[in-house]
């Protein structure tokens, strides 16, 4: 199962981006999904998930307040929209689809991945 993730690219500070992420529907209908991200030289970090409903969404410290994830069942597509973009925000974005029930930033709950998408932020 392969999902896909675009959106990615070249923005100022202070810019936006909407990243998406698509899977077949018979993954999408029944998965949470999330959003993982890896800068340079540093490990994969939970950025924010979604379940499989839409009704419950988890943000990590950095992405609260300037990202909002979202989902739609048609398109069978999750989306990151990320706001206000800093610098800091550089790094290579995966999403991820899970069925389980425990911690949703936890990578190795997630049993499928996208092939990343990449965020540069420029100052």
């Amino acid at each position: 199962v392969q999902l896909q993730a675009f959106g990615g690219g070249l923005v100022q500070a202070g810019g936006y981006l909407r990243l998406s992420c698509t899977a077949p529907e018979r993954i999408f209908s029944s998965y949470d999904m999330g959003w993982f991200r890896q800068a340079p030289g540093s490990e994969r970090e939970f950025v924010s998930a979604i379940s499989w409903n839409g009704a419950v969404t988890t943000y990590s410290d950095s992405a609260k307040g300037r990202f909002a994830i979202s989902r739609d069942s048609v398109e069978s597509t999750v989306y990151l929209h990320m706001s206000n973009l800093k610098p800091e925000d550089t790094a290579v974005y995966y999403c991820g689809a899970t069925r389980s029930s425990g911690y949703k930033a936890r990578q190795s709950e997630y049993v499928y991945w996208g092939q990343g998408t990449e965020v540069t932020v420029s100052s």
